[in-house]
């Protein structure tokens, strides 16, 4: 599928430097772009690769100061690496919303309602009373338990399991292997030294606008809703435990775990391998660093840790400058004590 400067342009609200009708088919990085390709410059230590790449069409920030010899194509925005972006999303949706279908063999529950364009790859399943909305694509071997309710335009990729009564909203990919909705980890300590299993009969709630990555497990709650708001964006293989509550447009990283009950703000972000108790609160905007150990309660918006367990951030890298110093301050303790024995000797 070609698409020529001029459209590309007016799917990202730029301005064509050079032939609108350059078309091009597929994308590719600047200093890997052939003819016929499309790539983008947003950081301007790759600048130099504008005058030696073949690809035919450039996007690049509108303040950028063009030098000659350019024969590329350029569409010119505000923003390149969102516009980029942007339009990736709008070539994936394009390619995605020709998916429409039931294939077989799959199994969808005579009472489960099933929406306008949807998409049902082979070897799905589709529980009793599952609500499947318009434009939704399910890949194979997802599995919808009873109950379930998928919104409009979400996409479940292969392998995703949604458990029993759980809610996945509008425009939410979950990509593959991830499990929405197993068990909360609750286990009852008995006299005798076993557990007694706590049934989990909450849910989760995936709000709209939602990204989940690959392998990620999501508790469902003990009672009431584990809920993840609207606009998260949730890396791979992640643990997020029952009753937590992610809020909306907070990112958290790769391998990041989340105790239970904990309840995180809006726009905060959690580094990779980052773990975080059960029933405290993180404030909106707080920035965790990579593997942070967080015990304690983060009142104070916009907060910065790092450590483990976590503290302020500035505190943390003056500790880290004077446990780098701790064997040359021996040294000079040593020093001290020869001296002061010496000044004590010579007065007895």
């Amino acid at each position: 599928m070609q698409f020529s400067a001029a459209q590309i342009a007016t799917l990202i609200n730029g301005q064509v430097e050079g032939n609108p009708s350059m078309a091009v088919a597929s994308f590719a990085k600047i200093e890997e772009a052939e003819s016929g390709q499309l790539a983008f410059l947003a950081n301007p230590k790759y600048e130099d690769y504008l005058y030696t790449t073949k690809a035919s069409v450039i996007i690049v920030n509108e303040a950028l100061e063009i030098k000659p010899g350019l024969t590329a194509t350029l569409i010119k925005v505000p923003d390149a690496y969102s516009a980029f972006a942007l339009l990736l999303r709008k070539y994936q949706q394009m390619m995605t919303q020709q998916l429409t279908g039931i294939q077989q063999p799959s199994f969808i529950s005579p009472s489960a309602k099933i929406g306008q364009n949807v998409f049902i790859g082979a070897f799905a399943y589709v529980g009793d009373h599952a609500e499947i909305s318009d434009n939704a694509k399910i890949f194979p071997q997802v599995f919808i338990g009873n109950n379930v309710k998928i919104g409009e335009h979400t996409i479940l990729h292969p392998g995703v399991k949604i458990y029993h009564d759980c809610v996945i909203g509008n425009n939410v990919s979950i990509h593959a292997g991830s499990v929405i909705g197993s068990d909360g980890f609750g286990f009852a300590p008995q006299a005798d030294g076993t557990y007694k299993k706590v049934p989990q009969i909450g849910n989760v709630v995936v709000e709209d606008h939602v990204e989940i990555g690959a392998n990620a497990c999501i508790d469902r709650a003990t009672m009431g809703s584990t809920i993840i708001h609207t606009g998260a964006k949730l890396d791979n293989l992640i643990q997020i435990a029952h009753n937590v509550e992610v809020g909306q447009n907070t990112v958290i990283a790769a391998q990041a775990g989340v105790s239970g009950s904990t309840k995180i703000g809006n726009n905060v972000l959690i580094g990779g391998q980052a773990g975080i108790v059960g029933h405290i609160s993180i404030a909106d905007g707080a920035k965790i660093n990579a593997q942070s150990g967080v015990s304690k309660t983060i009142a104070n918006p916009n907060s910065a840790v790092t450590g483990s367990p976590a503290f302020e951030y500035g505190s943390a890298l003056r500790s880290q400058a004077v446990t780098r110093k701790l064997p040359d301050l021996e040294k000079r303790i040593k020093e001290l004590e020869k001296i002061l024995h010496q000044l004590v000797t010579e007065r007895v």
